[in-house]
């Protein structure tokens, strides 16, 4: 029987790794990008539960060249810790809508997409999008969307909206999300507005009905809402599509679903910081999880959507099947993308300041 190749150890090596095998120099001298050298060490900064099982291993052993790997929970983390003028990392992934305000700020340096071969396994509608239209600076790593995770032992029925996270029969059982933008999703979908509205009204309106819901919610955290989800300490997770997927592989109590109000579209995408200290490298490490087979190592690892189009003979059924991982047609109309909001991240800041201060 012919071993199915989402469970099929990567076996081969692209043309690009045994050309950078062949030109890396010897004791770990430092990059020149003249001369196609990778350095000794590559840092790497991205989110929690964030990567396949051997993708970084496999790199390590592949070219020599060592990974720092470390993880940070909001995109207005990373921000706050580039614009303080940390230059040690060579990748991070941010979201979509931070990309175009990390273009606007300048902190991030233009790709050489000379060196990224694999990009023409990219799914098009992932490509060109409008916070990098031409992709100088990113390229998709993962997509997905956010939704709600139920313990169904706990809550057997329940109403697919957006309003179950204000139900008061739940108290104490509640996580949401803390991040300023996603934050606020919940209760903009529930009062029927967009997740990008700039309106100082509609704004207040959804902190009135957050702060109603605040005495409720057990945490506000953007990544330890999977170990409260396991342990039982939380029975409602907002967060994440592949984080509650990962928790639902080891308790088939738990179940994601999307709300009925719609809800919101992200593509996290691989840039390199301004200051990187390695470019070549950290485009050499972009061109790797551009691979078909590592892009779908990280999906099977993450259940989040892959935007590599030559990736799905080698992601598992059970997720490209799913049409809460990959959406169907109507629930990406009832959805939106983040998208930079301009001088009015402000304005979000000071709403989600107001809240956590309530």
């Amino acid at each position: 029987m012919q071993p199915k190749p989402w469970i099929e150890p990567m076996k081969r090596f692209t043309a690009l790794f045994l050309i950078t095998v062949f030109t890396m120099s010897c004791g770990g001298t430092p990059e020149d990008e003249s001369t196609g050298r990778l350095a000794s060490h590559l840092n790497f900064y991205n989110w929690s539960y964030y990567i396949g099982e051997t993708t970084i291993s496999d790199f390590q052993d592949m070219t020599g060249v060592r990974v720092r790997y470390d993880n940070y929970s909001s995109n207005e983390e990373v921000l706050a810790r580039l614009q303080a003028g940390v230059s040690g990392y060579d990748v991070v992934v941010p979201s979509d809508y931070m990309v175009e305000v990390m273009i606007s700020l300048g902190l991030l340096r233009p790709l050489n997409h000379d060196n990224l071969p694999n990009i023409i396994h990219m799914d098009p509608r992932f490509m060109g999008l409008p916070f990098d239209p031409e992709n100088r600076y990113s390229i998709p790593y993962q997509w997905g969307s956010a939704g709600i995770g139920v313990n169904t032992a706990r809550i057997p029925d329940f109403e697919e909206s957006w309003g179950l996270l204000w139900d008061e029969r739940y108290s104490g059982r509640i996580s949401m999300l803390d991040d300023m933008r996603s934050g606020l999703v919940p209760a903009l979908k529930l009062l029927g507005y967009s997740v990008n509205t700039t309106s100082e009204q509609e704004l207040e309106e959804a902190l009135d009905l957050m702060i109603q819901q605040k005495p409720i919610v057990k945490a506000y955290t953007s990544d330890t809402y999977i170990d409260l989800l396991k342990s039982g300490d939380v029975w409602i997770a907002y967060g994440w599509s592949g984080d509650i997927y990962q928790v639902a592989r080891d308790n088939p109590d738990i179940r994601f679903f999307i709300p009925q109000e719609g809800t919101y579209l992200w593509v996290d995408n691989m840039v390199i910081p301004q200051k990187a200290p390695s470019p070549y490298t950290a485009e050499v490490f972009m061109n790797y999880i551009m691979d078909p087979e590592v892009s779908a190592g990280i999906t099977n690892a993450t259940w989040y959507a892959s935007p590599n189009s030559n990736a799905t003979d080698y992601i598992r059924p059970e997720i490209t099947g799913d049409p809460s991982i990959y959406l169907s047609d109507e629930i990406l109309d009832r959805s939106e993308f983040l998208q930079d909001v301009g001088e009015q991240t402000r304005l979000y800041e000071r709403i989600w300041s107001r809240l956590k201060s309530h």
